[in-house]
């Protein structure tokens, strides 16, 4: 489990074809030192498996499911991905319940400094099939950031961004129409799930006399 609290940006050193799936070679300098092989680690909001660790570098296999569900498809020699590993027991849960599970695949539109501040609006659109777990003042993984959803518009979706996170993630380096991550609130889908199968029975008055109200 993660919080999409971002620890580190990486850089994409390669993306090699194997038979049947794709490796990732991350340059990390600080976050691969603390890895061994086997251990999880969110890399843009994915939840990779490192396969090899070097001092200052990972590699994780893409499965094609991976690379055809998540934004991925994009990103090249060069690109930059934030960087988290899983929280520990006894840690604090700073942003949100993160499973690193992409729910869909995104749009980023802009970010854009709002005037006389030093913060920022991101505004992202979102697919269809997501909207209905998207509320103003809920939460939301964007590449594996934790953020509060501020406004929602049909399918474009605004957040206000501090400095720190425009400066401590890869947000600065996409452009209008790169294909970017989302998880949305998993607790929202639990709780989605339990609506849809609840029992249609009418409530009534003399119900509610019998069982006590």
């Amino acid at each position: 489990m993660f919080t999409g609290i971002i620890e580190e940006v990486g850089t994409v050193l390669g993306i090699a074809k194997q038979k049947k799936n794709r490796r990732l070679t991350v340059s990390s300098v600080g976050l691969a030192k603390e890895l061994t092989t086997g251990e999880s680690i969110a890399v843009s909001g994915v939840c990779l498996t490192a396969v090899e660790v070097a001092p200052t570098s990972f590699s994780a296999d893409l499965a094609q499911e991976t690379w055809a569900r998540t934004s991925f498809s994009r990103i090249e020699q060069g690109s930059s991905v934030n960087l988290e590993l899983p929280t520990r027991a006894n840690g604090r849960l700073g942003g949100h319940i993160v499973q690193g599970h992409v729910d869909g695949v995104g749009a980023f539109v802009s970010l854009a400094q709002i005037a006389n501040a030093d913060d920022y609006w991101l505004e992202i659109e979102i697919p269809e099939e997501l909207s209905l777990y998207v509320v103003s003042k809920g939460s939301i993984s964007i590449e594996g950031i934790s953020l509060t959803v501020a406004k929602v518009d049909g399918k474009i979706v605004s957040l206000a961004i501090i400095p720190h996170t425009a400066q401590m993630t890869n947000l600065k380096s996409l452009k209008t129409g790169d294909p970017i991550n989302l998880e949305v609130d998993i607790i929202a889908k639990y709780v989605e799930k339990m609506m849809r199968g609840a029992s249609k029975e009418v409530i009534t008055l003399e119900r509610l006399v019998s069982e006590g109200f």
